[in-house]
Order: C-alpha cells, then sequence, then structure tokens
C-alpha cells in the first residue's frame, strides 16, 4: 500500500513540474563557472528535476544494496548461533549422562562405606 501511495505521488510531482516547465518556455541566461549559455527554461527544469531523480535513485539503490548485504550478514549469524546452540546442547546431554553415572557411583560409595561401619570400620574405607 505504501508503494501504491509514493507511485502515485511521483506521478503527481512529474505532472506538476511538467506543467510548470511547459509554462516556462523563455530562454535565461546559465552561468556554468567557465562559460555563460542562453537555454530554453524549460530545458533547464527538466534537466534539473531528471538530475534529483537520479541522485535520489542511486542513493537509494545504495542503501538497499547495503541493506541487503546487512541483511545476509546477519542470517549468517543467526545460522551460526544455532548450530552452536545445537553443538551445546548435545554436550550438555553428555554433561547430564556423566553427573548420571557419578551420582550412581556416589550413592554406592555411600552404601559401602556405610556397610563398612557396620562391619566395625570407623574410617569407612574398604
Amino acid at each position: 500500500m505504501k508503494m501504491q501511495w509514493a507511485l502515485i505521488a511521483g506521478l503527481v510531482f512529474a505532472l506538476l513540474t511538467g506543467i510548470f516547465a511547459v509554462i516556462n518556455v523563455d530562454s535565461v541566461q546559465v552561468n556554468l563557472l567557465f562559460n555563460t549559455v542562453q537555454i530554453p527554461l524549460i530545458l533547464l527544469i527538466l534537466g534539473c528535476t531528471l538530475i534529483g531523480g537520479i541522485i535520489v535513485g542511486s542513493y537509494g539503490i545504495y542503501r538497499q544494496y547495503r541493506l541487503q548485504r546487512e541483511n545476509k550478514q546477519l542470517k549468517l549469524r543467526v545460522s551460526e548461533l544455532e548450530s552452536s546452540a545445537t553443538s551445546n546442547s548435545s554436550l550438555d546431554s553428555f554433561k547430564t549422562m556423566d553427573s548420571l553415572d557419578s551420582n550412581e557411583s556416589n550413592s554406592l560409595l555411600e552404601k559401602d562405606s556405610i556397610q563398612s561401619q557396620r562391619k566395625g570400620n570407623p574410617t569407612g574405607t574398604l
């Protein structure tokens, strides 16, 4: 919807510029720093409008290129973070397995120490 309004506004601006240029057909003197020339005002108005459009269009193209490049870099960064997150989750699952194994061995050691204390071994070693 926003693009449609921008297109309509551009067409209205072009129409008003064209009407303004057609009304002003007298010749004017233009100083080009190194020379002065007589040209019709209609050509001057249309030429300046064209140069302004080229400048604005080139800036828009540059900005769009920069945003696309930034978007590509951010997508690569997201994929790197996702891959590191999946590798970290697999490492966490291994750590969980190791902690379960160590908890089982700790409980076995406690049972052994309790049994050794019952047999009269005060230090709890086997």
